[in-house]
């Protein structure tokens, strides 16, 4: 029986704040429509183990609950999800359409779960776990922010209590403090003191006695406020020093014993009242205890280091921000200048991490911590959507933490709308909306048996959407982007000592006669080749794959050619299988512009006359697996046949047979039969063969029919077990396999038809079978989609 499993995925972080959860070493994160799960601890690296799907709109927050066994989850359409673990699989038991606009921030105290919207109110809800009601649901309290939109919230005990706080951050200067019991939250008092909108915050509590609780505040104003909130035995603390405002505003906030809520003693200290389930009242002081100074731009998140049981380390708090930078703070206690000599804390950065100069476009969106048999690493994720990680090593007691970066995931911050494999068949390239081409590969340790996969480069970082790439040998591709102009690519030595050393290769490349490395010049769209081996990856860190900033920076391909001819921006591009040949097509809406143009690989030239005859945009092309034929398909509907002759390419066939755009072609590869299928927004895949030895004409010998548009198709390069099998991807993101008989095109069976784990959730834009001579029964299956991930999977075949 035919069985699939995934082997690698790729792909990124919302641009959100609030996309990523950690519990312990294990991070979910939200990647457009899905949930992500990333083991941080895992021995072998190998990154995603698995998407989640659910969603029907991009996943805005995430948060686990209960020790990492539930997740909640709110997106772009208001929708509140709550995953539980069972066994191995995670299932949804709770799909409440919580707000009608989007979920911008969402929190988790015990059983309670706090959502914040566009729509101006954050609401409480309490989610049961045990009992009759398990699993259920239930809205404990609205509240309306006047129009305010609530950019973070926060959720937690008073210590020493079973009384709630909630801090809310919205679109104002001011944050915003409820308190109250698990059945009603009151409005207690507002801190003010930023400049700009509030965009994060986070509290921690001390483990000293009697226990404090500390609220960060990070702000668009580039400061962070640090706000303690201590118990206290006396509802009108002495405050030696206050002048006589202060004084005079405190003896307006005389209250009621039997009164709860907040009043404004002074501009420096709050007291709040709150009321216990036995109706005993608890006292409280929040003052703002320390200004945090060091970025250069707004922070974008604040997160409390994990504290141990076992260890009485100082708190430390991680700050992200817009000027690329993550900091560490903690606390040095320096001799105060008071006469008693008591040391007063200092907040200071011990240590800070990203680029300098904040020269990474949009920074840090988020960091967080996470623990594990490492140790303690802290993660931020940035405005590409792409991770980086430090670790921190064992260092002697008493002496400073070290600190160094570690791989981390990557993915494509757009839909990613083409892949190709090498020649080779060691790597997979691959091209996407957010205008950049990566390449990914295996990384084969010498001291494990499995291969864990990474992005390896990233070749091209365009000004344009990049929306196909084909490779035209092993070292070198054309892509093509939404512009006019065709792009050729040739490797640096930095690739080849790369794939050499990680073992990507099976067989290592020559570096000779190749650049060190490239840049891009300023306000320029090409990348020049440079001979300093500065310029380029490998110098002087070991064997390694390259990390996020590496990547976009000293990987890039120089860039040998550019091919015009074409009156608009390009769409398809293929190249033949003697990599001697290029073929490619634009948008057009005319049969003027329909044309394909082939050229040869050698010099650049045309070959021949464009191939004319489409009405409209050809969608795909693709070589026969002699080169002696081009096959084309479009949106008026129709395929076309071409046969060399005569230095070109002559139409011999066509036909119009499919009612809608005729999304993807491939031709059969395996045995001397000559067929091949074409697949449609009709929601069928039809399979061609000639009627005559002449070619001249066709006919559809079967045809398999779908329950939602076919996007990509692909015949396995092999035989395996003595049947073809055909690769089939859904605009909804399904993903099939058939099979038959060889000589038999008409005899095709399902043989599986892949679980919502390991298909996509969007539209599939290439779905293709991995290079490979051996006929085994284990093959492996590349795919891409609108949903901005990659999947390679191993499938296991068997057809009973």
């Amino acid at each position: 029986m035919t069985q699939a499993e995934s082997l690698y995925i790729s792909a990124s972080t919302n641009r959100h704040p609030h996309a990523a959860d950690v519990s312990s070493s294990l991070i979910c994160f939200a990647s457009h429509k899905l949930i992500t799960l990333w083991d941080t601890s895992d021995p072998s690296d190998s990154g995603v183990f698995v998407a989640l799907p659910g969603h029907l709109a991009e996943v805005n927050c995430v948060k686990f609950m209960q020790n990492g066994n539930i997740i909640a989850s709110g997106d772009q359409k208001g929708v509140l999800q709550i995953r539980m673990k069972k066994s191995t699989k995670w299932k949804i038991v709770i799909d409440q359409p919580a707000h009608p606009r989007p979920i911008a921030s969402l929190v988790t105290h015990g059983n309670f779960v706090a959502t914040g919207a566009s729509d101006a109110t954050v609401k409480l809800w309490r989610f049961t776990t045990d009992g009759e009601k398990k699993g259920s649901l239930d809205l404990v309290q609205s509240l309306d922010l006047n129009g305010r939109y609530p950019l973070d919230i926060q959720l937690t005990a008073f210590p020493g209590t079973s009384c709630l706080i909630l801090a809310v951050a919205s679109t104002g200067r001011e944050i915003k403090i409820y308190t109250g019991t698990e059945s009603q939250l009151v409005y207690s008092a507002s801190l003010s003191g930023h400049e700009d909108w509030v965009k994060c915050l986070a509290f921690t509590q001390s483990r000293r006695s009697p226990p404090q609780l500390t609220l960060a505040s990070g702000s668009q104003d580039g400061i962070i406020r640090l706000w303690t909130l201590d118990h206290i035995t006396s509802p009108h603390p002495h405050q030696p020093g206050d002048d006589i405002i202060d004084a005079f505003e405190a003896s307006l906030a005389d209250f009621s014993e039997e009164e709860e809520g907040g009043r404004q003693m002074s501009t420096k200290h709050h007291v709040i009242v709150v009321k216990s389930l036995s109706g005993s009242l608890h006292h409280f002081s929040l003052v703002l205890d320390a200004l945090l100074v060091s970025h250069e731009a707004g922070i974008t998140s604040l997160s409390w280091r994990p504290q141990r049981s076992d260890c009485q380390e100082p708190p430390t708090l991680l700050s992200t921000s817009v000027d690329s930078s993550l900091i560490l703070w903690s606390p040095s206690s320096l001799p105060s200048p008071s006469v008693d000599q008591d040391s007063t804390p200092l907040w200071i950065s011990q240590q800070r991490f990203g680029d300098v100069g904040g020269q990474r476009f949009g920074g840090f969106v988020g960091g967080i911590w996470a623990d594990n048999d490492n140790g303690c690493e802290v993660l931020g994720w940035g405005w590409g959507g792409g991770w980086r990680r430090w670790r921190c090593l064992t260092v002697p007691e008493g002496h400073a933490e070290t600190w160094e970066e570690a791989g981390a995931v990557t993915g494509h911050q757009g839909a990613v709308r083409s892949i190709a494999w090498a020649p080779c068949g060691d790597y997979l390239l691959s091209t996407g909306l957010d205008q950049t081409s990566r390449i990914h590969g295996p990384y084969r340790r010498p001291s494990s048996d499995r291969e864990s996969w990474h992005e390896l480069a990233r070749p091209q970082v365009h000004g344009y959407d990049i929306v196909g790439a084909e490779f035209m040998s092993s070292l070198r591709f054309v892509s093509i982007a939404d512009e006019k102009v065709a792009r050729v690519f040739d490797a640096p030595k930095s690739f080849v000592a790369t794939v050499n050393s990680l073992g990507t290769v099976r067989v290592p490349f020559s570096m000779e006669s190749r650049p060190a490395g490239a840049n891009v010049p300023p306000l320029g769209l090409s990348n020049k080749a440079t001979t300093d081996e500065r310029q380029g990856f490998g110098a002087s860190v070991g064997i390694r794959y390259p990390f996020e900033s590496e990547l976009a920076s000293a990987t890039l391909w120089p860039e040998i050619e550019k091919i015009f001819g074409h009156g608009y921006e390009l769409i398809s591009v293929t190249t033949s299988h003697s990599s001697s040949l290029f073929a490619t097509a634009c948008k057009s809406t005319t049969a003027e512009h329909a044309g394909i143009r082939v050229y040869n690989a050698d010099d650049w030239q045309l070959v021949g006359e464009p191939l004319g005859g489409h009405t409209l945009t050809v969608t795909r092309i693709a070589f026969s697996p002699n080169d002696k034929m081009i096959l084309s398909v479009s949106r008026d509907r129709t395929w076309r046949l071409f046969r060399a002759q005569n230095n070109g390419y002559f139409p011999i066939a066509t036909d119009r047979s499919h009612g809608r755009i005729i999304w993807d072609c491939a031709w059969m590869v395996e045995g001397s039969e000559v067929a091949f299928a074409t697949a449609s927004r009709d929601k069928t895949v039809k399979f061609w063969q000639p009627a005559d030895e002449s070619l001249f004409k066709w006919t559809a010998v079967a045809t398999l029919k779908f329950k939602e548009a076919v996007t990509a198709i692909d015949f396995s390069p092999v035989l395996c077990d003595g049947r073809r099998r055909l690769a089939v991807g859904l605009e909804s993101g399904e993903i099939f396999i058939y099979s038959s008989q060889p000589n038999a095109a008409n005899g095709w069976t399902r043989e599986l038809s892949l679980e919502s784990q390991l298909a996509h959730v969007d539209s599939v834009h290439r779905i293709l079978w991995r290079p490979s001579k051996d006929k085994g029964l284990t093959q492996q299956l590349a795919t891409c989609s609108e949903d901005r991930t990659i999947r390679v999977m191993i499938v296991h075949l068997g057809f009973h």
